[in-house]
């Protein structure tokens, strides 16, 4: 049965990029099925990208997952393909993109650095590895090429990991960050449905949000339908992750939120 190849970049759809690496993909590996996740990551964002393969892995069928959000690329940043330990292969640049998808898929059981000139194409970019090199490495994966092929191994605790901020729970308020806005608007933070219910935050309670100084009220709810058109919700999104959005409206708009902000949630609202 072919591999399936999944496919995540920040490469965006207006230019030929991602065409260019599906040709790619499948003059070395015809059979190989590829599955777009999504090439609309923010520009150089890789907790985003990270995040968005972390919460999609698990509805994947098992393969290669090939994700190339890469600020680093032709510097001295490492090409990666590794072997998770449900036996998953993720294959991208060591700069921390691959590593939360593969701590839930077991962790990482085996890694290798892409050095070999018999997986990538004859001549490689310095500044288009997802072509040159990425796309190459796993469509051969793909064909079952052995993963120590491809390079010399290296040690899972020597790979890049990005710092995921954590949550700062207080007696009555919750320090979040901002970790990813998705299309709709809907802003999605670093804050669990565990951290609300520690608090006694229950459908239909009233909080207040602090953004860069600017203060909003916003109802916890399991649904949008469950708040009024235009109110600002808190709810657990279909990722489990606590976000806000506004009913029938765009939250990341008003609030003006952008990934990396710092946000206050205060509980103690009468």
């Amino acid at each position: 049965m072919p591999r399936i190849i999944t496919f995540l970049t920040d490469f965006g759809l207006t230019d030929d990029f991602v065409g260019t690496c599906h040709g790619v993909i499948k003059r070395i590996a015809p059979e190989a099925e590829v599955i777009d996740i999504t090439h609309g990551i923010a520009p150089q964002q890789v907790l985003q990208g990270a995040l968005v393969l972390a919460n999609t892995v698990a509805y994947m069928p098992e393969g290669v997952h090939l994700a190339v959000v890469d600020p680093g690329v032709g510097g001295a940043r490492r090409a990666l393909a590794l072997r998770s330990g449900d036996g998953r292969l993720f294959v991208g640049p060591d700069n921390g993109l691959l590593l939360p998808a593969a701590d839930r898929c077991g962790g990482v059981a085996e890694a290798h650095e892409l050095t070999n000139s018999d997986y990538a194409l004859d001549q490689v970019s310095r500044t288009f590895h997802g072509r040159d090199l990425f796309a190459p490495a796993a469509a051969h994966l793909a064909c079952g090429v052995a993963l120590p092929e491809l390079g010399p191994p290296l040690a899972p605790d020597a790979l890049a990991r990005l710092e995921l901020p954590e949550a700062e729970v207080g007696r009555s308020r919750i320090g979040a960050t901002v970790l990813y806005v998705d299309h709709f608007g809907n802003v999605q933070l670093n804050v669990t449905r565990e951290h609300l219910d520690s608090m006694g935050v229950a459908p239909g309670r009233r909080v207040e949000l602090d953004l860069s100084g600017d203060r909003y009220y916003a109802v916890a709810a399991r649904t949008f339908a469950d708040a009024r058109s235009g109110d600002l919700v808190l709810y657990e999104d279909s990722y489990r992750n606590v976000s806000i959005a506004i009913s029938n409206g765009n939250a990341a708009d008003l609030l003006r939120a952008q990934p990396g902000q710092e946000l206050r949630i205060d509980v103690d609202v009468t």
